[in-house]
């Protein structure tokens, strides 16, 4: 008799539980294609990521931005056998692209307007962007952002900052260009209204471009020049 009554406690207590685990998981954010495990978000920005001068060669003038999404670089040319390069994040699976374009605007802390397309791409899976998004630290777009032309018409790409330092070196935009916001702001006094933009990707539509990181340039790292 005992054993009976002990076992309907047992088959209570395991009905009791699953119920309350399908219920923690109903409560659980939808996983979206963006998201990323949970042991990579905060984690510091790997070293080979952080700004540093290079030897760099390359066809291109002095002053063009040079965007290598393979490798998650981009060069800002400074002269002869010299560039900057910074980490960078760039689009995940089918939002690659490449191309050669223009800064056509640039904007400080902008304000982030997500496209009508990505709204509802995000709406199907049960994510609701904001039709408009302030300025500030928590916008996606980060403390700067250069708005990417081409024949004069915004193409919606964008090279900006971010509030996700832990995204550099990973493929999670849609599309855009994302930096550490130090390194936006750093880039974003050097490249003007009009500067070149040349993004290596999918597609092979940055023509011929010739260029090679031949590593970090140990002597102007130190003494500057």
């Amino acid at each position: 008799m005992k054993s009976g009554k002990l076992l309907i406690a047992i088959m209570g207590m395991a009905i009791a539980l699953t119920a309350g685990q399908a219920t923690a998981q109903s409560r659980q954010p939808q996983t979206t294609a963006s998201d990323v495990a949970p042991s990579v978000r905060n984690k510091p920005v790997a070293e080979k990521f952080k700004r540093r001068v290079v030897r760099f060669s390359t066809t291109e003038a002095p002053g063009t931005v040079i965007v290598d999404t393979n490798n998650k670089f981009l060069y800002y040319v400074e002269g002869k056998n010299r560039a900057t390069r910074y980490g960078i994040g760039v689009g995940r699976e089918g939002f690659g692209w490449s191309g050669v374009v223009n800064v056509g605007r640039k904007a400080e802390w902008p304000t982030w307007t997500p496209p009508a397309e990505m709204r509802a791409r995000e709406a199907r899976r049960g994510i609701t962007l904001p039709v408009v998004q302030k300025g500030g630290p928590d916008n996606p777009l980060g403390a700067r952002a250069m708005y990417l032309y081409k024949g004069g018409r915004d193409t919606i790409f964008r090279i900006h900052g971010t509030n996700q330092p832990w995204s550099i070196g990973l493929n999670l935009s849609s599309g855009c260009i994302r930096m550490m916001n130090k390194d936006v702001e750093h880039l974003y006094e050097r490249a003007s209204i009009g500067t070149k933009v040349v993004v290596i990707g999918p597609g092979n539509k940055h023509g011929d471009v010739a260029f090679k990181d031949r590593g970090v340039d140990i002597f102007r790292t130190i003494f500057g020049g």
